[in-house]
């Protein structure tokens, strides 16, 4: 019996989450959920806003780049803003901070003009395509299993950032550190489309 009608050797379908703790590379992309703010700034549709619960937050999926799990994508969401109270919004602050300074190679205790000017973005559209560290963690899905999420920004005081990261990271004053965007900087709202789950006290 030849291969093609003999399934036996084959992989498996299912693949095992990416362990918890694993330092890895990723791309990050934010799915736009049509919502803004001119208010605080959130222009262009970036943000998604649940109906139900008024919860904010950035749609954000990770494509890890290199090594054992290249090409496996995560999915988490980055808080803007909880009717229930400012922690979901200051931890996705906290969040963005992390990502900016893995980015671009700052280490959280530089205050340096150059490094605070690095933690700055004109808008969501700046985090769209951009490569850091991350560290793996897990939390329940919306079938209640377990899912791996990218939640730590591994930043240059990390002993393994330069592994995880390879080359020195690209200068934020660099014209090829910007990340990717749509050519317009203003992408029109995506449809609606299911989201992943949150933490309860987010909602």
């Amino acid at each position: 019996m030849s291969s093609w009608n003999d399934f036996n050797s084959a992989e498996n379908p299912a693949f095992s989450l990416i362990p918890k703790g694993t330092l890895v590379k990723v791309r990050m992309t934010i799915r736009p959920g049509g919502y803004s703010d001119e208010a605080n700034g959130w222009r262009h549709g970036w943000a998604t806003r649940k109906p139900e619960t008024g919860a904010i937050y950035l749609n954000a999926e990770f494509v890890v780049l290199e090594g054992k799990y290249a090409r496996r994508k995560l999915w988490s969401l980055i808080g803007l803003h909880s009717p229930k109270g400012p922690t979901w919004g200051q931890m996705g602050r906290s969040f963005i901070k992390g990502v900016l300074n893995s980015a671009f190679g700052l280490h959280p205790d530089d205050q340096s003009a150059a490094a605070q000017a690095g933690r700055c973005i004109e808008s969501f559209a700046d985090l769209d395509g951009i490569v850091f560290a991350g560290k793996v963690d897990w939390e329940k899905g919306n079938d209640d299993d377990d899912k791996a999420v990218v939640k730590v920004p591994i930043m240059p005081d990390h002993p393994q950032y330069k592994e995880v990261m390879g080359a020195a990271p690209p200068s934020r004053t660099s014209p090829t550190a910007a990340p990717a965007r749509l050519a317009t900087g203003s992408p029109s709202p995506a449809a609606s489309s299911p989201v992943p789950s949150r933490p309860v006290w987010a909602e």
